[in-house]
């Protein structure tokens, strides 16, 4: 019998060449914000989410997996994700395209969780079953509307609502620690999260199986989940990984030339 985690690792890998071939074509930036997030979407998208569950992309400059994903899912017209940055409608920052599956735009950082809050708020008045899942950046979290939202929903015992922080400790032009907060990042996350009442948890954000698994034993406590995904900024090209510069920064063809994982 196949692992289905050995299929959907694969699902990652071709993810990942696919968002880098479109946005090279388009000359794009945002490769990197968009590869460390890529086996967390795979893991909703193709196991975690069913019917009744919404996402939102609150970093939505890393739209490239989002994209792809959705194409790949049909969601998306092919021919829309293949022009992106040419003839193609699609905007930079994913911004609200129902009828394509893009159900929030969130341009500015720190609107994502707030709109999911709100969103969760409003299942549980009307008592419709689901979840909101809402994809945040480390460094966009130094937003403050962030942890109003979360105010909000430890107050409400918002537990349908995940938030999940891509922790790849870089932002767009350095370490986190070297803008606003401490060295261990996890631990400074463990601290805020648990303070406004979220129920934590830290996974692995590069192994689809063990997020898919936070999540299913995470929620129905009464409380927000927080998830704290540890990835790799630039993940998979290993030119690119872990330095600032490629936040915007399309790679070279000798940085190309290094090759993937």
């Amino acid at each position: 019998m196949t692992n289905p985690t050995d299929t959907l690792s694969a699902k990652a890998d071709f993810i990942r060449r696919d968002l880098f071939e479109t946005a090279m074509r388009g000359k794009a930036g945002h490769i990197a914000p968009s590869l460390s997030c890529v086996d967390i979407l795979v893991a909703l998208y193709y196991q975690v989410m069913n019917g009744d569950d919404h996402f939102i992309l609150s970093k939505a400059h890393g739209c490239y997996a989002y994209y792809s994903i959705l194409a790949d899912l049909g969601k998306l017209p092919e021919n829309e994700w293949r022009n992106f940055y040419g003839t193609s409608r699609l905007p930079g920052c994913a911004e609200r395209i129902p009828e394509w599956g893009i159900e929030a735009g969130c341009g500015a950082l720190g609107h994502g969780l707030p709109l999911a809050a709100g969103w969760a708020w409003a299942k549980k008045l009307s008592g419709e079953p689901g979840r909101i899942f809402c994809l945040a950046g480390d460094g966009e979290m130094q937003e403050g509307s962030n942890y109003e939202a979360l105010q909000l929903a430890s107050f409400q015992k918002l537990d349908n609502l995940f938030l999940i922080i891509d922790g790849n400790r870089l932002q767009a032009m350095d370490l986190l620690e070297k803008v606003l907060g401490p060295e261990d990042q996890e631990q400074d996350f463990h601290g805020k999260m648990t303070a406004f009442g979220c129920e934590f948890h830290v996974c692995n954000g590069h192994d689809i199986r063990q997020i898919a698994e936070v999540i299913s034993g995470a929620g129905s406590r009464g409380r927000p989940v927080a998830i704290y995904a540890k990835t790799i900024k630039g993940y998979g090209l290993k030119a690119i990984e872990n330095k600032a510069q490629f936040h915007f920064r399309l790679p070279d063809d000798d940085e190309i030339n290094g090759g993937w994982r």
